[in-house]
């Protein structure tokens, strides 16, 4: 089947890397372009970070408190934005579980639905993918590891890989 429209994004940074981290910023590429970022204020009960994952994406706990939404305003945004809709994550096997994690702390229902972009992806997409995604990130002036940007360079590579197989 082909897609007219690219597929919708999502981009998760969270406080580290492992089991105990959290979600700390959220950004979204929809299908028809319109996009929604925002940065988590923590509950006071997530404490686990870590100093590499803060050097990657360039988020401090400082950043978090002063600019930090709070978590169910947090999900009732990215409800009302992504409504009864599919999107997807090219790193769902962490993105899923920190949304799980927010939504559920948070004591909101989570409206859309989250899978991987593997599943969308033709298997001569996958084969141009790093190539597209390498090229793109030289000529953008996209130069932070942030979930907005992240995701609108997936929903690019994603149409752009796409363009080369139909």
């Amino acid at each position: 089947m082909q897609r007219k429209y690219p597929p919708s994004i999502i981009d998760v940074e969270a406080s580290g890397f492992g089991a105990k981290s959290y979600p700390i910023e959220i950004g979204v590429v929809r299908y028809d372009g319109a996009k929604w970022c925002k940065l988590i204020r923590p509950f006071d009960h997530w404490v686990h970070w870590d100093d590499s994952a803060e050097a990657l994406h360039g988020i401090s706990r400082e950043m978090l408190n002063s600019y930090g939404i709070p978590p169910a305003n947090i999900c009732s945004e990215l409800n009302s934005f992504l409504g009864n809709t599919m999107v997807y994550s090219d790193g769902w096997v962490v993105d899923h579980p920190w949304l799980i994690t927010l939504f559920s702390a948070a004591g909101v229902d989570m409206t859309f639905s989250c899978r991987a972009l593997e599943y969308i992806l033709h298997e001569k997409q996958m084969a141009h993918w790093h190539a597209v995604k390498s090229r793109l990130l030289d000529s953008s002036d996209a130069k932070r590891h942030r979930a907005s940007t992240d995701a609108m360079i997936v929903q690019q590579v994603y149409m752009e890989t796409r363009s080369l197989v139909d």
